[in-house]
């Protein structure tokens, strides 16, 4: 099933400049145009799109672009070892930043609660931050 660069963007829920950019950062293909049927469009196939969806997806997880396409490469080298390793890393990135926002979150709570003691006077909150 061939797709052009719109049908690609859509069915992985990105715009088509998405999918420029990361043809320009080469963590996608760029095919040549097609030259039967639509003359000069290019197509993108299901691997192309199973990509497309990695790529969007190991950036939710965190991953830079760069991180991402050395595990598109250690994918091709099936260096798995390797991949578990920048996943782990990513996990405990992940940790860190879970546990500071559970602090920041506590944080939050005390100064609501110190606000809510009165209207009079100067804001705990904003006398926090101002610091």
């Amino acid at each position: 099933m061939a797709m052009t660069i719109s049908e690609l963007a859509r069915s992985a829920a990105v715009g088509v400049e998405t999918v420029r950019f990361y043809q320009r950062k080469g963590l996608l293909d760029d095919p040549r145009p097609a030259r039967t049927g639509r003359e000069g469009r290019r197509h993108y196939g299901p691997d192309d799109l199973r990509r497309l969806r990695f790529v969007r997806s190991a950036q939710g997880a965190g991953f830079t672009l760069s991180e991402i396409a050395e595990l598109l490469a250690l994918d091709a080298g099936h260096d798995r070892p390797r991949a578990r390793q920048m996943a782990k890393a990513r996990l405990e990135a992940i940790d860190q930043e879970i546990a500071r926002l559970e602090t920041a979150r506590q944080s939050l709570r005390k100064l609501a609660r110190e606000c809510a003691k009165g209207d009079a006077g100067p804001c705990p909150i904003i006398a926090a931050f101002e610091n």
